[in-house]
């Protein structure tokens, strides 16, 4: 049961790009609580990422010594809980633009990892595979943000940021 929960439902088990994959999980969570109104979309996408969270920290530790490696790839609930992340900060536009631009930004932040990011990947355990993945997600948050800003004080980003 724990090996299914680390790795969404096996999606972190892709041989190609596990965590994208994986991300995918916090894809259809987010659809899921689509169909809510507000405020209970919101309250229900906070309260994924706080399970999903509280399950990453939980799990860090056992998915390391089951996987024999610190932040092991098949373990995607850190992806999940930053695609959640991004989502809960930023839903600006029709759907699909903002299921491709959080997705693309969460992925391209947790990837590139600006600062903080590799040093937080230190803490222990589940700690250490998660707030590294938080961090980049507010990154793609802010980054969304600041693209929506641009466009409406400069107008030529609309099909990107907004509807």
């Amino acid at each position: 049961m724990r090996r299914w929960i680390v790795t969404a439902g096996g999606l972190g088990f892709s041989p190609f790009a596990p965590g994208t994959v994986g991300s995918l999980a916090g894809v259809a969570l987010f659809l899921a609580c689509r169909q809510l109104e507000e405020p209970l979309q919101s309250a229900a996408i906070a309260a994924l990422l706080v399970i999903v969270c509280i399950l990453s920290v939980r799990l860090g530790p056992w998915a390391e010594e089951e996987f024999s490696t610190k932040d092991p790839h098949p373990f995607v609930l850190d992806e999940v809980a930053g695609y959640l992340l991004v989502v809960l900060i930023y839903r600006q536009g029709a759907l699909w633009q903002v299921l491709l631009w959080t997705f693309l930004a969460a992925r391209f932040f947790d990837i590139v990892k600006p600062p903080p990011g590799r040093r937080l990947e230190k803490l222990p355990g589940g700690w250490g595979i998660l707030v590294d993945d938080l961090a980049a997600s507010v990154y793609a948050a802010a980054a969304l943000w600041l693209c929506l800003a641009a466009e409406r004080l400069i107008g030529p980003f609309g099909i990107l940021c907004s509807g």
